[in-house]
């Protein structure tokens, strides 16, 4: 490595599910991807094995893949919450579940869930479906925000890509949201809306794996990382990954950035984003 990691880091994309979903999950990529995931632990162990790793503090997600799953996903979530104090969550939300708006609502009157996350691959909806405007409503009402899996890496379908999320943001421009994987595989066109959407951040997750790079990973150059260091977070995608979480470590500290595009991505972001959320929720 080049550069030194910095010692304080914020992962703000990590995956925490009840051991039974987990199971499921890695069950499924390994059956229907033919990924197998390295890092075999449950929530508590991933906690512990990211903080002694320099992870001060740690948002997370889980999503709804069907109706009828976000209520008690959101159950466990505030569980969660209350045992580990350095940790925050993006919820599961789905717009078929009859009292959604009611579960939706409920989640967030826990304070360090910071907003919620659609993963519209898996749950088979577009960006711009109008059920969920009453949630892209409520979010912009309480200063939360939404994280998105709306790119078409690792793999796509109808649902996911830019110009869907194009649509959504055409209604609304001013919608708080983290897209995930730097919007992978169209990184051009997704970093160019953080031109036009102030409001837009990219994470980092599944983009800078050294293997990925010339084959699918993150391929603008250091140029346009350093022009959007305030709209970059660090994220992992801890722990359902297929490859060591040190590759995109390494990978990101070869592009030798400056120092404060270091301390921005890694922690300085994040610290401010969950400042303003937390404050937002009180």
């Amino acid at each position: 490595m080049s550069m030194i990691l910095p010692t304080r880091i914020i992962d703000f994309h990590v995956h925490l599910f009840p051991d039974r979903m987990l199971d499921a999950i890695r069950k499924y990529f390994s059956s229907g991807y033919k990924w197998d995931v390295i890092y075999q632990m449950y929530a508590p162990e991933c906690i512990r094995y990211l903080s002694e790793r320099g992870v001060v503090k740690i948002v997370y997600s889980n999503y709804a893949h069907r109706a009828g799953v976000a209520e008690e996903l959101n159950h466990w979530n505030r569980e969660m919450l209350n045992l580990h104090p350095d940790i925050y969550c993006f919820a599961p939300f789905h717009p078929d579940d009859a009292r959604c708006m009611e579960i939706a609502e409920r989640a967030l009157s826990h304070p360090r869930v910071l907003g919620f996350k659609l993963q519209l691959l898996v749950q088979r909806f577009y960006p711009h479906d109008e059920r969920l405007f009453p949630l892209y409503d409520l979010v912009m009402e309480c200063g939360k925000r939404i994280l998105f899996h709306v790119g078409t890496g690792p793999v796509g379908n109808e649902f996911v890509g830019l110009e869907q999320f194009r649509k959504l943001l055409d209604r609304y421009p001013d919608l708080p949201a983290n897209v995930a994987h730097m919007g992978a595989y169209e990184y051009q066109g997704f970093m160019d809306l953080l031109n036009e959407h102030p409001a837009l951040y990219m994470d980092t997750s599944f983009s800078f794996f050294r293997e990925f790079q010339g084959k699918g990973g993150f391929n603008l150059g250091s140029e346009v990382l350093e022009q959007h260091k305030g709209r970059i977070l660090y994220g992992s995608d801890f722990p359902n990954l297929i490859l060591p979480r040190e590759s995109e470590l390494e990978t990101l500290l070869a592009y030798n950035l400056s120092h404060d595009c270091y301390d921005r991505i890694f922690y300085q972001n994040g610290a401010e984003l969950i400042d303003h959320l937390t404050k937002a929720g009180r």
